[in-house]
């Protein structure tokens, strides 16, 4: 797919621009590094290294002997995953950072064996709605 997709990190410090060929649909990884850096459950979508551009006050950190993980060095919002070893390497970007990704399918699960328990959403568990969630906890701001 080549739209033009905008996104950004909790702050909007960091502003990210996919225009040109992406994938609308998130992969999963459940591999113990994403659950450690994801808190759970790592979700990206596939976009080419030349439809991407990025502005703000980006860290990455090298995870591994192949890739490295980005974030804002503002919010701490994690942007990306990508391969270093390999030159123009796409992006694997997190699709929370896109409002266009709300509606996206899931393409694909890796390491689905190593799922945490508490993200198998399936079965029988308490649920609760936006609505329902804030009403509870009039705190919180909103889903923004």
């Amino acid at each position: 797919m080549s739209d033009v997709l905008e996104g950004r990190c909790l702050c909007g410090a960091v502003k990210i621009r996919v225009e040109g060929s992406h994938d609308p649909r998130a992969g999963a990884c459940h591999c113990r590094m994403c659950q450690r850096w994801s808190g759970g459950l790592f979700l990206c979508f596939e976009a080419d290294a030349e439809a991407v551009t990025v502005e703000g006050p980006v860290s990455r950190y090298q995870s591994s002997a192949f890739a490295e993980r980005a974030f804002c060095s503002t919010c701490g919002s994690h942007l990306w995953m990508r391969d270093v070893d390999e030159d123009g390497a796409p992006y694997d970007l997190m699709p929370g950072l896109f409002d266009a990704a709300l509606a996206w399918p899931l393409r694909s699960e890796i390491y689905a064996d190593r799922a945490m328990a508490s993200v198998r959403l399936e079965g029988d568990h308490k649920r609760a709605t936006r609505d329902e969630w804030e009403a509870q906890n009039p705190f919180i701001d909103g889903d923004v």
